[in-house]
Formats: C-alpha cells, sequence, structure tokens
C-alpha cells in the first residue's frame, strides 16, 4: 500500500501565514511548510479534499474514491469536484457524513458520473484497487461536546496493509478499533497547549492515545504513528518528542511504503516507550464515596503523594474527627503533604509516581480565603481562575499519574447566601477546567463510580 502524505497540517497550517510566532517564524526559517491535512492511497483513494489539494502538483487522475471526515472547510473545498469535472474524469463516489454531501452536491451537474454515499459509524465500504473501508466515529461533534453524533467520522483502509486515518477527534473509539495497523495517522493539533478545550488531541493526549494503542496491541510489527493536522502550538522540538513516544511527523509530500519491512520501526509495540501519566477527575456530591474511591484506586501504587487541602482547625472537635478518620485509612507508606500549592506538588512529582489530591473543594476555598474576596466576586472570580490555571499548566506538564477529587455543589438548591452562591459557582468554573484538562472523568454517586469522560480507571490501571 502507498500513502501519500498530500498535508499534514491544521486548518491554519504551520506556518500560519499571518503568524509571526516563535515557532512560525522557525517553521519558515527551516522551509517547513504544512498544508491542510489530506491523504492519497494507492492512487486511487483520496482522504479529506480540502483547499489545498490542486497547489501539491501531485497527479490525482487515478482517483475513484474519496472520503471526507467532516464538512469543516479546512478538510472539505467542493470546488475539487469542479476541477474533477473540467478534466472530464471517470465516475467517482464521494462518501461522507450527511452535512459534507450536501455541501458537494451543488458542485456536479445531475448527469455528472458522480455517486454520493452518505457513511455513518460502523459502514463498510469497498473501494477501486481492493481496498476496504470502514468508517469509525469521531469524538468532534459539529454540533459542540465530544459526542459521538455522526457528523464527523474517522476511517480505516485496508488492502495490502491496514491504516487509521484519524482526524479531527479529541480520542480514538478504541472499542471500535480493529487493527493491528500499519499506520495510524493521528490529529495533533494543540501541541503544548493544554487549555483548548476542544475536540482535538495535545501532546499529552497524544502521548495517551499511542500508548494505549500499543497497550491494546493495535499495532502492528513496525507499525508507524505519524502525526497530522499540526499547527503552530506544537514545539519546533517536535520530531524529538515524538521520537519518545515512538511517533513521526514526517514532511509534506513524504510517502509511505507499507507494510514496513524494518521490524524496528518507530511504531513498534516496545516497553521502551513509558507509558505517560494520566489524570482522572473524580466528582460528586457529599458522602458519595468520592474519597473512598481515589483512595481504593491509589493503592495500586507503590509511591503515592497524598495532598491534603482541608485546614487544621484545631478548635472544631468535629473537624478534628473527620480529618483522623481520613489519616486513618491511609495506608503507612504514603507520603502526606497538607498544602493548597498544588502546581507546586505537581511540577515536582516524579515519574512512577501517584499524587491524590482530595479535596479541590477545600483547595478553592483556601484560594478565596487567601485573596479575603467573599466580598468581591470579581477578586475572587479572578484568583480562583488564576490558581486553576496553574493547576491546568502543571497537569500538563508532570511526570506522575495524578488523581484530583472534587464536590459536585450545583445540583442542591440554591444558596440562600451570596458567598455560597459565589462558592457555587466557582467551584462550577474550576470543575469544567480541570475536566478538560484530564483524561478521565468519573461520577460516583452512592459508592458507585460511572466513567463521564474517558475510560473508567481500574485498580490495574
Amino acid at each position: 500500500m502507498r500513502v501519500e502524505l498530500l498535508g499534514t497540517g491544521s486548518a491554519d497550517g504551520w506556518p500560519n501565514p499571518f503568524c509571526s510566532c516563535p515557532r512560525c517564524t522557525w517553521a519558515r526559517e527551516v522551509g517547513i511548510v504544512r498544508r491542510r491535512t489530506s491523504v492519497l492511497v494507492d492512487g486511487s483513494l483520496l482522504i479529506d479534499p480540502g483547499p489545498d489539494i490542486g497547489s501539491t502538483g501531485t497527479d490525482l487522475s487515478g482517483v475513484r474514491t474519496v472520503l471526507i471526515t467532516h464538512d469543516h472547510p479546512d478538510h472539505l473545498d467542493p470546488a475539487f469536484l469542479l476541477a474533477w469535472a473540467w478534466a472530464s474524469g471517470p465516475a467517482l463516489v464521494v462518501a461522507g457524513p450527511g452535512p459534507a454531501l450536501q455541501r458537494c452536491r451543488p458542485w456536479v451537474g445531475p448527469a455528472a458520473p458522480v455517486r454520493f454515499v452518505a457513511v455513518a459509524p460502523g459502514d463498510v465500504l469497498a473501494a477501486e484497487g481492493g481496498l476496504g473501508v470502514r468508517v469509525l466515529p469521531a469524538a468532534h461533534s459539529t454540533t459542540g461536546g465530544l459526542r459521538h453524533d455522526g457528523t464527523a467520522v474517522l476511517y480505516e483502509v485496508t488492502g495490502d496493509a491496514r491504516i487509521l486515518y484519524a482526524t479531527d477527534t479529541a480520542h480514538l473509539p478504541h472499542e471500535d478499533l480493529a487493527g493491528p495497523y500499519d499506520l495510524v495517522l493521528l490529529e495533533l493539533t494543540f501541541g503544548t497547549r493544554t487549555d483548548h478545550g476542544t475536540a482535538h488531541l495535545d501532546l499529552p493526549g497524544f502521548g495517551r492515545e499511542v500508548a494505549r494503542l500499543r497497550m491494546e496491541r493495535r499495532l502492528a510489527a513496525g507499525g508507524r504513528v505519524v502525526a497530522v493536522h499540526l499547527s503552530h502550538h506544537n514545539p519546533t522540538d517536535l520530531a524529538e518528542r515524538l521520537a519518545a513516544m515512538g511517533a513521526l511527523a514526517p514532511r509534506d509530500g513524504t510517502v509511505l511504503v507499507l507494510p514496513q519491512s524494518d521490524p524496528a520501526g518507530p511504531g513498534l509495540p516496545s516497553p521502551t516507550y513509558p507509558r505517560p501519566p494520566r489524570r482522572l477527575l473524580i466528582t460528586g456530591g457529599a458522602r458519595s464515596g468520592k474519597s473512598h474511591r481515589a483512595e481504593a484506586l491509589a493503592r495500586n501504587h507503590d509511591r503515592v503523594r497524598y495532598v491534603a487541602t482541608a485546614p487544621n482547625r484545631p478548635d472544631d472537635a468535629e473537624w478534628q474527627l473527620r480529618i483522623a478518620a481520613h489519616r486513618a485509612r491511609r495506608p503507612p507508606g504514603w507520603q502526606v503533604v497538607e498544602t493548597g500549592d498544588l502546581a507546586g506538588v505537581l511540577a515536582a512529582a516524579t515519574p512512577g509516581s501517584l499524587v491524590l489530591v482530595d479535596c479541590l473543594t477545600l483547595w478553592l476555598t483556601g484560594v478565596v480565603d487567601a485573596a479575603e474576596a467573599w466580598e468581591r466576586p470579581d477578586l475572587a472570580t479572578a484568583s480562583v481562575d488564576s490558581a486553576v490555571a496553574d493547576v491546568v499548566r502543571a497537569l500538563a506538564t508532570s511526570a506522575a499519574d495524578v488523581i484530583l477529587v472534587t464536590n459536585e455543589v450545583g445540583s442542591g438548591i440554591v444558596p440562600a447566601s451570596a458567598s455560597g452562591r459565589l462558592f457555587r459557582d466557582l467551584m462550577g468554573r474550576a470543575n469544567a477546567a480541570l475536566a478538560r484538562a484530564c483524561d478521565d472523568v468519573e461520577l460516583v454517586v452512592a459508592g458507585i463510580p460511572s466513567a463521564m469522560k474517558g475510560r473508567q480507571w481500574t485498580t490495574s490501571t
């Protein structure tokens, strides 16, 4: 199978033509130009006919099947059909989600030999040249959120080899993957920026997806993982960072011939590529079992740093009993740190360790207390937002696994006091920001955890 990378860039490409940031300047200086992501398979199957496919100089006269992931303009410029018609090309199959096909239909005449095929996750197609296509769900809803709603899809293409084309998506549909794959084209839009809150991957998320592909043996011997949909949010040392994960970022125009004959290829499952650290947010109501759940998961780790955010309050007998109960549950080998400097603890954590923070609710209270801002909603909001941003940045770079425990405080009655309503609003903002920064989110109700994002952790995670 021959795969040509027509483009490996994101919606604005890299460098962004209107940007003079250090990363775009570097790309210009070294001569790297990444057009919008698109690939050509065996000269006959084109995936994502974006606005740049006519600028590559590649011969597309053999294309018989076009696959569209979704109707965003960087993935679909329907004017390709006009160029095809002017060339009097042979019959063409254009497949994609319904909204994408609707954009294409006005560009061809009623008698044009084009067959439009609306696809949804689970569909299977036969393409020219003996290629098979399977449609997979993408976590890239065009109507908002991270839902698998069918408006965006991923593709698995099989022939002499098997490839997975995965852009755009916030995570892979691992339960639907087949494999083993000789090539995985996986989006890496946001690089080192982890506060984007979009249905895309950044470097930590990319690393975790690659690690899970290996763990589940979804990569063939010699299989390669290639980063695509790259933007200037990626660092200039991207190649080195990807190499540590066993992935690549080839330039536009690169041709990959599959299957890879070298058994030591960069996508080979290997213990030399450690599992990237993971982040879990556990939320729930009071006495829901959140702390018990977090502690049960942490007991599987050899090195645990327990971050207690509760103030001491020596004159409060009931509070002292609560603290004593928590202390009695902790294994003696855990290192306990009583601090509100969560970002500092996360930054100092060592590889292979786990940081358990219990809980964010008391931490947030401490942030507002320190700012003396209970009567100043504007100051309280600014203080909490700044502190949360510090924690989000620390989560992105921390070498440890992290479990954060927090409270759902907005599901009951409206608080009677202004400070109570302020606290509810601030906690909701903080929980949402930290949930975006975590790989997995669990909701605990009556002691029962449910996965709200990503996958549910087990004691062997």
